[in-house]
């Protein structure tokens, strides 16, 4: 019986979860579970001890080991869970060694086997073949944070940034494409922060640049969550210059008014975010934007909130990740003065319903042009702004052109454009 997942939180924790399954594999696990947490909010850590329970209650025979951000943060807290086996941290987790004691049933001191995050200096190129069920693939080319958001536990988690040499990631991009991936996502913690400890210092433009040229065969490049005060020059060029770069780009914005972005220690102002928006769409018109956004931080007043969703149509955001401010423990943010949870809550409604006709918009503006759509799954695929595409009757891993017809509140619906053989 095969190691099962279950993971919670970013993308790159989708990725991460591969290459731990098959580092648990390889070191003669079988038929245990591996929940990988986050940290983000307090729900995410909800979320993550009830699916423990559940796969307990489930699977009362198998080994249930906990990793992760939130594993790493709280980690005497996973393993004071009668349900749980073993805790492993950040640094260890993605190495076939951590999951030996399990897999031959060697007995540990403290099935809690957690280390300092903060003393890890390397990021080794796991390379993985594919994802399992997805014609995309993620590849993971930074880990970890130097900065110090008030809000975030995650540096805590992640331990201090950290780069894959431009070498690895092209060389792993190369096998993905050679294994049937059309499209390949750039996922880290702080991907915006790629490269300073790296010789030469190369910045993700740099990187982006690099793998346009060296894997001409790759037909889709996409870049996960940036942090936009960080765009360096080569990346916008690179925007302007390749088709292959995927019009899509999720922000990590936060807030859209001055006050609150620095309570929240962020490094970039309401008119700065709005200036690399109108910078990039310059470059290329057909660019979509995402963006995380919490609503109800410590302080924040109405006017303030009203600030921040003015800016999702000022930016025209479209895909946005709202949460309602979560004090996580040991972080500064956690000791200002609170908004009522209940208008925290309202206040995410409000932004994300915002966000829902901000999507909407886009669909109905898609309808009757053809798109370029890279089918995943039973019929269902993406363009290259990321909106979902139902296509009846194709598989996975094409990319077809697709003439919207029309608009359904999971996305767009279309039908493939035949080709003069």
């Amino acid at each position: 019986m095969a190691v099962e997942t279950l993971t919670f939180g970013c993308r790159l924790n989708a990725y991460e979860s591969e290459v731990m399954k098959a580092a648990a594999e390889k070191a003669g696990l079988d038929g245990a579970i591996i929940v990988n947490t986050c940290a983000v909010t307090a729900e995410a850590v909800r979320q993550a001890k009830q699916a423990i329970r559940k796969a307990r209650r489930d699977n009362p025979d198998a080994q249930i080991i906990v990793t992760g951000c939130a594993a790493q943060t709280e980690a005497r807290t996973f393993g004071d869970m009668p349900e749980v086996n073993l805790v492993i941290g950040n640094a260890d987790k993605l190495k076939s060694e951590s999951y030996a004691p399990v897999a031959f049933g060697v007995p540990l001191n403290d099935k809690v086997q957690v280390n300092d995050i903060m003393s890890v200096r390397e990021t080794a190129g796991h390379l993985i073949e594919g994802m399992d069920g997805r014609a995309r693939a993620f590849v993971q080319v930074q880990n970890g944070c130097d900065h110090r958001c008030t809000f975030c536990i995650i540096p805590f988690g992640r331990g201090p940034s950290r780069s894959v040499p431009m070498g690895l990631v092209v060389e792993q991009i190369k096998k993905l494409v050679g294994n049937g991936y059309r499209e390949v996502v750039l996922t880290g913690v702080d991907i915006t922060s790629y490269g300073p400890d790296l010789p030469g210092t190369p910045a993700l433009g740099t990187l982006t640049q690099q793998i346009l040229k060296y894997v001409p065969d790759l037909p889709r490049l996409r870049i996960s969550s940036i942090d936009s005060i960080e765009a360096d020059d080569a990346l916008y060029d690179a925007v302007a210059s390749d088709r292959r770069l995927m019009p899509h780009l999720h922000l990590s914005l936060q807030s859209g008014d001055d006050m609150i972005l620095k309570r929240m220690k962020r490094r970039h102002s309401r008119s700065e975010a709005l200036a690399v928006v109108a910078k990039l769409r310059a470059l290329r018109p057909d660019m979509v934007f995402g963006a995380d956004i919490i609503a109800g931080f410590p302080t924040e007043t109405d006017d303030m909130f009203e600030n921040t969703l003015r800016i999702v149509t000022e930016a025209d955001l479209t895909y946005l990740h709202v949460f309602p401010f979560s004090p996580r423990p040991g972080t500064p943010a956690a000791r200002m003065p609170l908004v009522d949870k209940a208008v925290a809550k309202a206040r995410a409604r409000r932004l994300r319903e915002a966000g829902d006709r901000q999507v909407e918009k886009l669909a109905l503006s898609r309808v009757g042009l053809i798109e370029q759509v890279l089918v995943e799954r039973d019929g269902i695929g993406r363009t290259e702004q990321f909106m979902t595409v139902s296509v009846p009757g194709h598989t996975e891993s094409e990319i077809i052109p697709v003439r919207i017809t029309g608009t359904t509140p999971d996305g767009l619906v279309g039908e493939a454009v035949r080709t003069a053989a």
